[in-house]
């Protein structure tokens, strides 16, 4: 008992120091953060007021981090702290010295790590007691969340054990064993003691002197803290099954509908604390759309509302286009400037998924304008996609965004009026460098009060806005973190592969396939690993476990976006992999950090969500996506083991598990859908049917053959109908696919409903170059399923689809070979066949401009002329 007590009473006295000082008032913020600090989940309103001014230093010399590629990283380079890596070199001069650690974790956009590395660790002074008496380890949160994760989880648990009510944030500041065992930490610390809260060379030097003076009892407290953790990041056995139903669903939904904020929009809203900042939380938002995909108004209403308040508010940059990180405020207002690309690309898919749903152009140019900031400002030579654009400039947060009304009026003249009316300019200014581009009003409305349409109204802004953004382009930028993540890039291939099907954006698809071609050319090991990250020619650093997921969901929606039978290849094999590398073969589930990882104080498996979604969660879902499309059973256990694992977790914490619901969601709808037969068991694959196809041209028919083995059923069967008789370059010649499903079975809408379900395609192969342009899918149908609560979007019987057909010049007076497929799942209500590709081909002759073409299969394009709704395509 006497040790405890002696631990308790270290504790007590190191978190009086590290949080706010040796007295007895109340903390006046996160831990170490009354200045500020960049928190967890509830980043400090303090964001609008004044920032402290930076200290001027001159350049130093280069200390070890100039030898890493790290945007972050390298801003310490010429810090005179003898900054570390992390890694072996670090902790054995530790333990050859018998020194304490001092680990600093931060990333490149967060406003208090730049003060701190200007007003701290460019101190001389400061830097020479560091040096002195600390080995000084510097780690960037992005490069590295497995040790984010484990400090930042250590931070809380020192908190909670000294009776300290603080948070977790970053900069994070943390002194450890020579063992990497945590002591005691904090967050921001200014360079010297004010408004009651120790600076940091106050904390150094009582963490310095508790090392010397009392060192046994610093490693008991290092002890307790270290078991603490293991026991905190250890998955948490549950001695009473949770059944995987759809009341874990409705549950986590409940609790997001009951977190609503009525007047903006948003949830995880407290009447409690109405002015706390808000993030947008795509995962939660996702959530709520599939509810709205089953019929819940509710939902529909808390979406709508939200999306809307998003959308007009100053947390999307409505000159460049995207999203900063969140909001200091309620109403969507005053952001935290930095630009992230995992928010940018989940909030892509999320309004994506919205304008599909509503086919509110509002949404459609919220992607479109999200996809120009991405392919204008994130996007490097080779196709891949940077991590993040910095908050601040000159060390002013917002500088870059904001704008006075004279500087408006200069830029703009006699069109001033028209810009401000709208854009906020009239409107009080809420924060402190500037005004703010948001609308106060919708589009729809002002343009009403001014009796023009939205469009118009639109259409006379756009070159105003362009005239301004023009301006801000010529100031000087925030700083650019231009390394490659692995796991945020499959997080954009899949908003961008999505958003290209539903807008019918092929170069959204094109841009995505080139990023995923990248990362699977440039970033692997020697023995064909995932590596984490990119930068300066150089790939490193172990993939996690959201590397492989991320990546994989990213590439399923690249096949599904375009049938290409390589993406599906590629998901199978870094599935594949992932289970080999991650997955726990005696407690099932994924674990954080590979086998092949170094051993650190914890190695997690966990499916909470931050703000991204957990790495079991997405696993899941690419599990269920494999199952479906390649026919193999095994994925889909392993996706119901891991629903199993955590269910316990979901019940008793929902809120914080709700991507992991939504992959309950999506496996209870493929459970109560007809599963496919397994190809080797004899009964079930002698009724699979064959394909029959037919190329009709004005010369007669040519056969096509199937992917498949020809079967005595034919359950769908394909034509290809030409409009004339020849191509020419001159005209476009029309395209009509008619397909007749056997009664009894159905076909995917394309685009599919509910997403993971194969939609109907068409491509085109030509021999010349002659693409297939103004794809025309008609319409679905519903049809329920029992036991899934969406409705299924499906084509039967006779399903007509229509194209045109584009000629190259150089065609002329050659013969052109066209290779037709046709991609389609056939389903009935109890079963689903394997996807299947129906290839046709013909020949046709192209001739110049004013030879004779001859119509032909008119009848065949009558219903065209009618012009029926028609789905986006796939």
């Amino acid at each position: 008992m006497s040790a405890l007590r002696s631990t308790q009473c270290l504790l007590s006295c190191l978190a009086l120091i590290a949080v706010w000082g040796c007295n007895n008032a109340a903390p006046p913020s996160t831990a170490g953060s009354a200045i500020g600090a960049e928190t967890e989940s509830d980043p400090k309103e303090e964001k609008t007021q004044a920032k402290p001014p930076a200290k001027q230093h001159a350049k130093g010399r280069e200390n070890r981090l100039a030898r890493e590629t790290s945007p972050y990283l390298l801003l310490h380079a010429h810090n005179p702290v003898d900054w570390y890596p992390w890694g072996p070199e670090a902790f054995e001069k530790a333990k050859k010295e018998k020194k304490l650690i001092f680990l600093s974790i931060g990333y490149s956009s967060c406003f208090w790590c730049h003060v701190m590395e200007r007003e701290v660790f460019s101190d001389d002074e400061i830097a020479k007691f560091m040096n002195k008496n600390f080995v000084n380890i510097k780690v960037d949160r992005e490069e590295r969340p497995d040790l984010d994760d484990i400090y930042m989880t250590g931070l809380h648990i020192y908190l909670q054990l000294s009776g300290s009510n603080q948070g977790g944030g970053w900069p994070l500041s943390i002194f450890l064993t020579p063992e990497g065992k945590p002591i005691a930490g904090g967050t921001y610390f200014p360079p010297e003691d004010k408004q009651g809260m120790p600076g940091f060379p106050s904390v150094m030097n009582r963490i310095q002197s508790l090392w010397t003076k009392e060192r046994e009892s610093v490693v008991k407290t290092a002890d307790t803290i270290t078991d603490h953790l293991r026991r905190t990041m250890k998955p948490r056995l549950s001695l009473t099954p949770v059944d995987v139903d759809r009341k874990l669903v409705k549950t986590a939904a409940g609790e997001l509908l009951d977190s609503f904020d009525a007047v903006y929009g948003g949830v995880d809203f407290s009447e409690r604390s109405p002015n706390r900042p808000k993030f947008p939380v795509p995962a939660k938002l996702a959530l709520l759309q599939y509810q709205v995909r089953v019929g819940d108004e509710d939902a529909k209403k808390v979406i709508t509302l939200t999306l809307d308040k998003i959308a007009a508010g100053g947390i999307r940059d409505h000159l460049a286009g995207g999203f900063h990180r969140y909001s200091t405020d309620r109403a969507w207002m005053v952001p935290h400037f930095e630009k992230m690309l995992y928010d940018n690309a989940q909030l892509l898919d999320v309004y994506t998924e919205a304008y599909r749903q509503t086919k509110n152009p509002v949404y459609r140019e919220v992607v479109e304008e999200l996809a120009a900031y991405v392919f204008n400002e994130m996007t490097g030579d080779e196709g891949a996609f940077f991590s993040a654009q910095d908050a601040e400039t000159d060390a002013i947060e917002g500088k870059f965004y904001v704008w006075e009304p004279e500087e408006i009026e200069k830029i703009l003249g006699a069109d001033v009026e028209l810009f401000q009316s709208v854009f906020g300019f009239k409107e009080q200014q809420y924060f402190e460098h500037g005004f703010i581009v948001h609308l106060p009003k919708p589009i729809a409305v002002i343009a009403k009060e001014k009796g023009v349409s939205a469009a118009e109204l639109s259409r006379q802004l756009k070159p105003l806005k362009q005239k301004v953004l023009s301006q801000r382009k010529k100031r000087k930028t925030p700083l650019l973190d231009d390394k490659i993540l692995t796991s945020w890039n499959g997080l954009m291939i899949r908003g961008l592969a999505n958003a290209g099907s539903v807008l019918e954006h092929p170069e959204y698809i094109t841009a995505a396939e080139k990023a995923a071609a990248f990362i699977l050319e440039n970033m692997r090991d020697d023995k064909g690993r995932l590596l984490r990250t990119f930068r300066a020619e150089t790939a490193k650093l172990n993939a996690y476990l959201d590397d492989y997921a991320f990546l994989t969901e990213g590439v399923l929606a690249l096949h599904q976006a375009t049938g290409k039978d390589q993406w599906l290849s590629t998901a199978k094999k870094l599935t594949d992999d992932q289970i080999k590398l991650f997955w726990d073969e005696t407690g099932d589930g994924f674990f954080y950090t590979s086998h092949h990882h170094e051993e650190l104080l914890a190695r997690t498996k966990n499916a909470y969500d931050s703000v991204l979604p957990s790495g079991n969660s997405v696993s899941v879902r690419n599990l269920l996506r494999l199952a479906e499309r390649t026919g193999d059973a095994e994925y889909r256990k392993r996706a119901e083991s891991i629903l199993k694992l955590f269910a316990p977790a979901m019940k008793t914490n929902p809120r914080s598990m709700i991507n992991m619901a939504l992959a309950t969601a999506e496996f209870l709808d493929s459970e109560a859908k007809p599963q496919q037969p397994d190809p080797d068991d004899g009964g079930a694959s002698a009724n699979i049917p064959s394909e029959t196809s037919t190329v009709v041209t004005a010369g007669g028919t040519a056969n096509g053959t199937s992917t498949t083995k020809k079967k005595t059923v034919e359950l769908v069967a394909a034509k290809v109908y030409l409009s004339s008789d020849k191509l020419t370059p001159a005209n476009r010649t029309r395209l009509a696919v008619v397909l007749n499903v056997k009664p009894g079975w159905h076909i995917n809408q394309n685009p599919s409903h509910p997403d993971y379900l194969i939609p109907t395609s068409v491509k085109i192969k030509a021999k010349l170059g002659t693409k297939l342009t103004n794809v025309r899918y008609p319409q679905g149908h519903d049809f329920k399923v029992q036991g899934i609560e969406d409705e299924l979007k499906v084509y039967e019987d006779a399903v007509r689809i229509y194209g045109e057909l584009e000629v190259p010049a150089s065609a002329v007076s050659k013969k052109e070979t066209l290779d037709i497929e046709v991609r389609y799942q056939a389903c009935s209500d109890k079963q689903c066949m394997r996807p299947k590709t129906i290839k046709l081909r013909g020949e046709i002759q192209v001739v110049a401009e004013g030879e004779k073409i001859r119509s032909i299969n008119s009848k065949q394009f009558e219903k065209l002329s009618a012009k029926p709704k028609a789905s986006s395509t796939k």
